[in-house]
């Protein structure tokens, strides 16, 4: 159970670090659980003007389901972290991405016309296409890399030589950075797409693109949990064991 007043100085995203269903309550209440995991509930609550308890009492609710739990992501070793971020969410993004400016164009060519929200949602997903391939490459080539080398160092009880970028924080604000400036852009994707309700004279494209969108959406949002909650902490933890 949880203890309402403790828990309400708890960050956002350790509840969602600690069990990934919190997410779905954080969502419906469209509250930032990946790029601005740092806030506490109570924080969140007073910029939102909502009750702390009823968001506590909801994440109490999901917490006590029985069933399905979540996968318990935070007790993965490093590497093997790492390695289902690559596999699983840069895979996904590199698989999407094609596919979702393939029909983006198409409906600003087909419905332009009557829907011109279309264009601007067309050029944000671009821009986040171009950067989310930039980022994810900085990640595999530079930043993962080091802290698998880390994880072996730390295994064999031996040392790792300093990278040139200094220490592992460096990268990793860089790479949270970027994090921020994907959450803002899909934040206004979701506000012209009606949070991905397609209108009334949508056709079929118009509704798997709408659809796709939302799920690629979500996709991220996790993908960006998994690094901010929970790959990057403990990388920067591990980091000073070497110190």
């Amino acid at each position: 159970m949880i203890t309402l007043q403790k828990e309400s100085e708890k960050q956002i995203g350790q509840f969602v670090a600690e069990d990934y269903r919190t997410a779905s309550v954080f969502s419906k209440y469209k509250i930032d659980f990946c790029c601005n995991g740092n806030r506490t509930i109570n924080e969140v609550c007073e910029k939102k003007g909502m009750d702390s308890n009823v968001l506590l009492d909801e994440l109490n609710s999901v917490l006590n389901l029985k069933g399905e739990q979540t996968i318990d992501y935070k007790s993965w070793p490093l590497d093997l972290l790492i390695d289902y971020i690559e596999k699983k969410h840069h895979r996904y993004v590199e698989e999407k991405i094609p596919v979702l400016l393939q029909f983006l164009n198409k409906l600003c060519k087909v419905h332009g016309e009557r829907h011109p929200e279309l264009f601007e949602i067309n050029s944000l997903f671009t821009a986040s296409a171009g950067e989310l391939a930039a980022h994810m490459k900085k990640e595999e080539l530079i930043l993962f890399p080091f802290v698998k080398k880390m994880v072996n160092a730390n295994m064999s009880q031996g040392e790792v030589e300093a990278p040139q970028f200094g220490t592992v924080g460096n990268p990793i604000d860089m790479m949270k950075e970027e994090h921020d400036n994907e959450g803002v852009r899909f934040r206004k994707i979701a506000e012209l797409t009606n949070n991905y309700n397609p209108p009334a004279d949508a056709c079929n494209t118009y509704k798997v693109t709408y659809a796709m969108l939302e799920e690629f959406e979500k996709d991220l949002h996790l993908h960006i949990h998994l690094e901010n909650n929970i790959l990057f902490p403990k990388a920067v933890k591990l980091e000073q064991q070497f110190g």
